[in-house]
């Protein structure tokens, strides 16, 4: 059932929590999903929130804390002693959720909560992980999984299955390792379970299976899932060893935070913020890009009092500026948009750079020209001067050529840099072509207009 929250819910909840009334604040989350409870506390004060939070069974507080954003994670870790983390939450939790937790703990009491941990091959498990990269497969992948060697009988492959299935949910195939432990297949659970209890394990297992190495980037596994629809990949070593599984539940929040990232990107923000933060650091956030904008801004002025004699003489030519300021902003932004896209999605391989590039300039060619004689025609049925209307018209053409090439090559130039490209698609793009726009406008002015 969809959990609703409301501001009256908050008010209530604020109520008892003031009088300490843990019955009735227990019943309140008596149906509520993890994630619900999660959005709950970050409404709360770290007070109200850490008084909550400690009143649940620590099945369902580790439940909760993997739901949580990393400020409230912190806020709530902070309260709760290294030992409590360790046997309440840390061990009931899957190898990878724990060791996203432990990523956010100062490396003291990172180092404590492992030591503290009664199961020692869990803490075993989950310091390993904490060394791989959080942007690969590495860092995404969970330790929990069943593996049965191929030189085994169903029987005892059945019999290995139920001491390894406690640890593993969702568990939809068995992976087929040899002696040693180098991934040679997996064996869906259907076939095993029609197969004669004296059948090797050899001779019914599918030798096909899409696995991926522990250094993979995530964004690259999250398409590769995506590509062949799969709701787990196995994770294997330099050495094609079984070293753990993905879950597509971890890449949709891959997808989502980079999705989030690139978001805020085009918005022109250089960190990741929500509403909820202070506002120094959305300040902080906002300000980098704003004075690239500012730096544009003083530069367009500039670039136009070169030409402060041909407006003189033409004062009319500034009533189009804003025009083929924004026209070329957009069209950049939309060029620029597109090659991220393709980037993104692993597409741009397929043909060459040159050829992409080549492409773009005949769509800007003629988004262009269809533009132009639209704006030369209202120019010219609105009577206005004819030699004016043409520079204006053909400046246009210019302009829209000149950002379709500019907004397909920064990102481009960016990937190669190894600099998400998302960038591109936000203030640098309208900036630089704001100062261009004023160049080429101008300098055709000068050039066109007796």
């Amino acid at each position: 059932m969809h959990f609703e929250l409301t501001k009256d819910f908050i008010a209530y909840l604020k109520s008892l929590i003031e009088v300490q009334d843990v019955e009735k604040i227990l019943e309140c989350f008596s149906d509520a999903h993890p994630a619900d409870i999660a959005d709950i506390l970050e409404q709360l004060t770290n007070e109200e929130a850490n008084y909550v939070f400690l009143q649940f069974q620590p099945s369902v507080e580790a439940s909760i804390l993997v739901e949580l954003e990393d400020e409230q994670l912190d806020r709530l870790l902070t309260v709760i002693p290294a030992e409590i983390i360790a046997t309440d939450l840390i061990e009931k939790m899957d190898s990878d959720d724990a060791a996203d937790i432990l990523q956010t703990l100062p490396e003291r009491i990172k180092t404590e909560v492992l030591a503290k941990m009664s199961d020692k091959e869990q803490a075993s498990d989950i310091a390993d992980l904490l060394d791989y990269d959080e942007d690969t497969a590495g860092g995404l992948m969970a330790t929990e999984l069943v593996r049965v060697n191929k030189n085994w009988n169903v029987q005892k492959c059945i019999l290995e299955i139920r001491k390894q299935a406690g640890e593993v949910d969702n568990m939809m195939n068995v992976y087929v390792v040899d002696d040693d432990d180098v991934l040679v297949g997996m064996l869906p659970i259907a076939r095993l379970v029609l197969a004669g209890e004296s059948a090797v394990i050899s001779d019914i297992y599918d030798d096909e299976v899409i696995s991926v190495p522990t250094s993979m980037p995530s964004e690259e596994l999250a398409r590769l899932m995506d590509k062949y629809a799969l709701l787990v990949v196995p994770v294997v070593d330099s050495l094609n060893r079984l070293k753990g599984r993905v879950t597509v539940d971890d890449v949709v929040d891959v997808i989502r935070e980079e999705a989030e990232k690139d978001y805020q990107m085009q918005a022109g923000l250089t960190q990741d913020v929500d509403d909820n933060d202070t506002m120094l650091r959305q300040t902080m956030a906002r300000l980098p890009w704003l004075f690239v904008g500012l730096l544009g801004g003083v530069l367009s002025s500039r670039v136009i009092g070169v030409f402060e004699d041909d407006i003189a003489r033409n004062a009319s030519l500034t009533l189009f500026l804003p025009l083929l300021a924004a026209m070329g902003g957009n069209v950049g932004v939309q060029s620029s948009s597109i090659m991220v896209q393709s980037i993104a999605g692993g597409t741009l391989k397929l043909t060459s750079i040159w050829m992409k590039i080549f492409r773009e300039f005949l769509g800007g060619l003629l988004i262009g020209v269809i533009c132009s004689v639209v704006l030369f025609l209202y120019n010219w049925l609105s009577g206005n001067d004819l030699q004016l209307t043409s520079v204006v018209s053909f400046s246009l053409l210019v302009i829209i050529v000149f950002a379709s090439l500019f907004g397909t090559f920064v990102p481009l130039a960016l990937e190669k840099c190894k600099i998400d490209p998302a960038i591109a698609t936000g203030p640098f793009v309208t900036t630089t072509n704001d100062i261009v726009c004023c160049l080429l406008y101008f300098s055709i002015a000068r050039s066109l207009l007796i």
